[in-house]
C-alpha cells in the first residue's frame, strides 16, 4: 500500500512538471519511464483528481490531458476496453466513438466536391444525426458519471463535462453553417470546412481520453451487479446509431421483470421490499395517500420534480412521461453541483446558500430550448419552524400557456 503511494504521488510530481514545462514532455518521459510503465487508467484518474482538489485549475487539467496522454501513451496502448458484449454501456459507448469519427470523415468528403441536390440532402441528415448525438453525452453525464462519482472519481468525468459543452458549442456553429450551405450560400464554405476540421480533431482528442483513461476506470471501479441498472438507463436515453442488442448474460437475474427492486419494478413493489408502506397511509396532514398514489399523482403533474436535500444530494425526482431534462436513477444521492456544467456551478452554489441563509426563498429562469419556452424554478423547501429541508426544482414547458388568451369555463368542457 505504502508503494502505491509513493507512486501516485511520483506520478503528481511529474504531472505538476509536466504543467510547468509542457516543451519539455520527451524528456521528462525518458526521465520517469520506469514510473509510467505500471500507471492503470484509475490511478491517472485519481492523481488527476488529486491535483485539483490541491489547487491545480481543472480548466488548466482540461487544456493539459493531450499531453499527459502523450506522455503515457505506451502504458496506456493496451488499456482501451476490449473483449466487452457489444450491448455493454462501454461498449455501446466506444463503438459510438468510432462512429461519430466516421460521420465527420463523410462531412469532410462531401465538402471536397460541389455541392449537389443529393450531397445537400446528405448533408442535412448528418446534421440531423449529429444533433441525435447529443444523447450520447447525455447518457455519459447522467448515468455513467455518476456512477463514477458515487466511487471517488470525480474530477475526470467533471473535466469530459466541460469538453462536451466545447463540442457543442462547435457543433452549434456547425449546424448553422450547414444549414447557410443548404439555403445557397456556399460563401463561407472554406472556413466551414475549417470547422469540420477542428471539431473532428477535437472529438479524436476527447475520445482517446475517455477509451484509454475514463472507461476503464470505470470498468475497475464500477461492480458488475450495476452495469445492468446502467444498461436500463442507457435505453431510456436513447440511442444514436440504433438500439444495441440485449446482453441477457449481464443483464442476469437483477433485470427480471418486476423482481423487486429492479428494473421495471413498481414503487409500490419496491416500498414493500424495503419493508414501507404497503398498504398502509403516508399521513401528510392535509390528507393521507399510499406510496402508490404519492408516487403517481408526482408522476401525472406537467412539471418535472427534482427534490435536492440539505446536505445537495439529489435526493428524489419525478419520473413524468415526457421529461424537459434528461434524469436517470444514478443521480440519485449525486452532489448536485455535480450536475451542472461546471461553468453554472457557482451559480448554483449563489443560490443555495441563499435559500440557507434565509436571504430569498425561490428563484427563477426561463430559457429556449428549440420552440419551447421552458420555465425552471427552485424553491426553498423549510419545515414548519422555518429549518431547511432542501431546494426543490420546478421545470415546466409553459410555451402553450404563454399564448393563452380570454378564458375557458368547466361548463365549456361539456
Amino acid at each position: 500500500m505504502s508503494e502505491l503511494i509513493t507512486k501516485k504521488e511520483n506520478l503528481k510530481k511529474l504531472l505538476r512538471q509536466v504543467h510547468e514545462t509542457p516543451e519539455k514532455v520527451g524528456e521528462i518521459k525518458a526521465a520517469f519511464r520506469h514510473l509510467l510503465a505500471g500507471l492503470t487508467p484509475t490511478m491517472i484518474a485519481e492523481v488527476e483528481q488529486e491535483l485539483v482538489e490541491e489547487g491545480l485549475p481543472a480548466e488548466k487539467l482540461r487544456l493539459m490531458c493531450d499531453v499527459h496522454l502523450e506522455l503515457m501513451k505506451e502504458s496506456l496502448d493496451e488499456s482501451e476496453p476490449a473483449g466487452l458484449p457489444p450491448g455493454h454501456p462501454i461498449a455501446i459507448l466506444t463503438k459510438e466513438h468510432s462512429q461519430f469519427l466516421e460521420v465527420m470523415d463523410e462531412l469532410r468528403r462531401l465538402l471536397a466536391s460541389p455541392l449537389q441536390d443529393g450531397s445537400r440532402k446528405r448533408l442535412a441528415e448528418l446534421r440531423d444525426l449529429l444533433k441525435v448525438g447529443e444523447n450520447h453525452y447525455l447518457r455519459e453525464e447522467n448515468v455513467l458519471f455518476p456512477q463514477l462519482e458515487k466511487r471517488g472519481i470525480v474530477q475526470p468525468p467533471a473535466i469530459m463535462w466541460q469538453e462536451h459543452d466545447v463540442i457543442r458549442d462547435m457543433k452549434r456553429r456547425l449546424f448553422a453553417a450547414i444549414d447557410r450551405l443548404n439555403s445557397g450560400n456556399e460563401g463561407g464554405k472554406a472556413g466551414f470546412i475549417d470547422d469540420v476540421i477542428a471539431l473532428q480533431e477535437f472529438l479524436s482528442s476527447h475520445f482517446q481520453k475517455e477509451n484509454k483513461i475514463l472507461f476503464p476506470a470505470a470498468l475497475q471501479v464500477i461492480e458488475r451487479s450495476v452495469w445492468p441498472e446502467m444498461r436500463r438507463e442507457f435505453d431510456e436515453i436513447g440511442y444514436v446509431f440504433g438500439e444495441p442488442a440485449p446482453i441477457p448474460h449481464l443483464m442476469g437475474k437483477a433485470a427480471a421483470s418486476g423482481a423487486p427492486g429492479a428494473p421495471g419494478a413498481g414503487a409500490a413493489e419496491k416500498a414493500d421490499a424495503a419493508g414501507e408502506g404497503g398498504p398502509g397511509l403516508i399521513d401528510l396532514g392535509s390528507g393521507r395517500l399510499t406510496i402508490e398514489q404519492l408516487t403517481c399523482l408526482f408522476n401525472t403533474l406537467p412539471v418535472d420534480i427534482t427534490f435536492v436535500d440539505a446536505d445537495d444530494r439529489v435526493a428524489y425526482f419525478s419520473e413524468t412521461a415526457d421529461r424537459i431534462f434528461v434524469r436517470t436513477r444514478s443521480v440519485i444521492g449525486r452532489a448536485v453541483q455535480n450536475c451542472h456544467p461546471q461553468k453554472s456551478v457557482h451559480v448554483v452554489n449563489k443560490i443555495l446558500d441563499d435559500f440557507k441563509a434565509g436571504r430569498r426563498h425561490q428563484a427563477e429562469f426561463w430559457i429556449n430550448l428549440g420552440n419551447k419556452l421552458i420555465l425552471i424554478r427552485y424553491f426553498a423547501v423549510r419545515n414548519p419552524e422555518g429549518r431547511y429541508l432542501g431546494t426543490v426544482e420546478i421545470t415546466q414547458d409553459i410555451t402553450r400557456l404563454k399564448e393563452l388568451t380570454g378564458e375557458k369555463r368547466l361548463d365549456d368542457d361539456v
